[in-house]
């Protein structure tokens, strides 16, 4: 009603003023009316809220993830790509604690993109590397997430061998959940069903989940460590042991640690899971090393990783807490 009250005095002064002007007047008048129509509702308009966390389609096929307007990863997934990837994962700090390729092998170690999913033995057929020629391709995204909490991004994607065959049909739940001081959290949900026929998902201690580290993070080029939920150290202690979790910290400058630990869910096959881990920068929970499983047709593998984004060296108290709040969500 205010609203409205204040419109009709303004037409009324309106009016009056361009009631004898030219032959124009009624043309004038009118655009007068609808300017203050516009004015009115600007001012009576209120504002929505911003979401804190954003899932943010960009150009080129990607979807970039923002809190606070600060960019933590980006998922990349073009047609021109073996598979899907995030990079960067952003710490606390703003530095980048992953990077692409192998530091001193980049041409045989091409797959090690940032953050990856993917596995060397489908029916037989290795989506690892990116010499098979079997790639996932992306096929739509389904839905993007906005929120004060969290935001995320569901896409489906297909399993395709060399030959031009869809083994597995997939999709992906990527979900971003800032925490206190720069800290965040990289949910990574999982469904994956066979296209048609059965599904041998077989030994092998490569896949599902990879995450290749920053160069400065590596054990051997940085001077970081490997830690695990079983006291484990570095390579030597962590290498292809089953864990909970597996953190991998180190130097990002002269003066500033920070690290990524990355979570088996206790609901995912073979828990706790085998990690193979390496000092020169890499690690990955191995799904079916040592057990090996099948899928029939219309059967459904989910499973669910995390990684723990954190500033500081590795405090196994506060990844354990982490966890424990992971693996207790469905």
């Amino acid at each position: 009603m205010k609203q409205s009250c204040l419109l009709s005095s303004s037409a009324q002064r309106l009016r009056v003023r361009f009631r004898f002007r030219d032959k124009r007047s009624p043309r004038r008048f009118a655009y007068a009316v609808l300017l203050a129509l516009g004015t009115c509702a600007m001012q009576g308009a209120e504002p929505k809220p911003v979401p804190r966390v954003q899932a943010v389609p960009m150009p080129q096929d990607q979807v970039a993830f923002e809190c606070d307007r600060r960019e933590l990863t980006r998922l990349y997934f073009g047609e021109n790509q073996q598979r899907p990837y995030l990079f960067p994962i952003t710490g606390p700090s703003g530095y980048t604690l992953t990077r692409l390729g192998h530091p001193h092998d980049p041409i045989t170690h091409s797959h090690h993109n940032s953050v990856w999913i993917s596995h060397a033995d489908i029916n037989g057929t290795s989506f690892w590397a990116d010499t098979s020629g079997a790639k996932i391709v992306h096929q739509r995204v389904e839905k993007l997430t906005d929120g004060d909490t969290s935001a995320s991004v569901e896409t489906s994607s297909l399993w395709r061998t060399k030959e031009g065959v869809d083994v597995l049909k997939e999709r992906r739940t990527l979900t971003v959940e800032p925490l206190e001081k720069g800290e965040w959290l990289l949910k990574v949900d999982l469904q994956l069903t066979p296209a048609k026929e059965a599904v041998q998902i077989g030994d092998t201690a490569f896949g599902m989940i990879g995450v290749r580290m920053a160069k400065t993070i590596g054990v051997k080029d940085g001077g970081g460590a490997i830690r695990n939920s079983e006291d484990g150290v570095d390579e030597a202690g962590c290498f292809r042991k089953k864990a909970r979790w597996v953190d991998y910290s180190g130097p990002v400058t002269n003066s500033v640690q920070e690290g990524i630990a990355l979570f088996d869910h206790p609901a995912n096959h073979n828990h706790p899971v085998p990690f193979h881990v390496r000092d020169d920068g890499w690690m990955g929970a191995a799904l079916s090393f040592g057990n090996p499983l099948s899928l029939a047709p219309g059967q459904t593998l989910k499973l669910r990783y995390a990684l723990y984004i954190h500033s500081g060296a590795a405090n196994p108290e506060k990844i354990e807490k982490q966890w424990k709040a992971f693996a207790a969500t469905p």
